[in-house]
């Protein structure tokens, strides 16, 4: 046997029992996953049959002669409707919960893959050189990085919070979570009172992931980020764009009640303006 196969064959031997683990817990990740979907896909059906039975109910309450007793009939029902709507939004949010914790287990597992192929192809080719180095630190994981750099956010460790999210995009690119990392960089820039730079990390998070469920709070901020600086045509412009562009979402309701405010104050102004 030579040199290089005494390096290699118990090697392969480890990657080998290493790589199992994982790729049974894909398997068992993706059913999951699969599970999760059709869950969500079921909850949002619910709901779309629940608001045209609103609809309906509506309709009769317009053509109907006893008024009252009708009403009442629709306002047990709505409180019924609302309460499963509830129900099921919380499903919704539970699954989504869930799937990001998945989608996490799935980085650190392809980032043990990948790292273990590549010390594979460093030992076929300078096998020699691998003397010694079997002790060297292993790499931190997707989620260790991004948790770390999350803490340091809560933390209010700002500056430390953007380079650990600037530093989980480098290394991890395809990663889960680049579109919340890029989100909590605009937010600590956000708490830093940094409203330009916030901005800009914001609108990289629409631009890039115009679809993610950041992008609500995105835009959010940046309305926000102007109405600190007093900008209030822009803050309003964006505010809007919140409610037209995400009509479903919290954030919508935030910018709705926020716009108000606006409007109100705006008001008053005028009022002791006149007098």
């Amino acid at each position: 046997m030579t040199v290089r196969n005494l390096f290699i064959v118990p090697f392969l031997s480890l990657l080998f029992l290493t790589a199992c683990a994982p790729q049974a817990a894909l398997v068992k990740t993706n059913t999951e996953i699969t599970g999760l979907r059709s869950d969500t896909a079921k909850a949002k059906k619910n709901i779309k049959d629940i608001q045209k039975r609103l609809k309906a109910l509506e309709a009769d309450v317009k053509g109907t002669v006893n008024l009252q007793q009708t009403m009442a009939d629709y306002n047990a029902q709505f409180d019924q409707f609302a309460t499963d709507i509830k129900l099921l939004q919380g499903k919704l949010e539970e699954n989504s919960f869930r799937l990001s914790g998945i989608a996490q287990k799935i980085d650190d597992q392809g980032f043990k893959i990948a790292e273990l192929a590549a010390r594979l192809e460093k030992l076929e080719t300078a096998p020699g050189e691998q003397k010694g180095k079997q002790s060297q630190a292993k790499a931190p994981e997707p989620s260790a990085v991004y948790s770390q750099a999350k803490n340091d956010y809560d933390a209010g460790n700002y500056n430390l919070a953007i380079a650990g999210f600037k530093n989980y995009i480098k290394q991890f690119p395809g990663a889960s979570k680049t579109d919340n990392a890029r989100y909590w960089i605009g937010e600590c820039y956000y708490s830093k009172k940094s409203y330009s730079k916030a901005r800009d990390a914001f609108f990289v998070v629409l631009k890039k992931h115009p679809k993610s469920d950041k992008a609500p709070g995105a835009r959010l901020k940046i309305g926000y980020s102007y109405l600190n600086e007093k900008n209030y045509a822009r803050a309003r412009s964006h505010l809007n764009a919140v409610i037209r562009d995400f009509p479903n979402s919290k954030e919508a309701q935030i910018a709705g009640e926020k716009l108000k405010k606006i409007s109100k104050k705006a008001k008053k102004k005028s009022g002791k303006k006149k007098k």
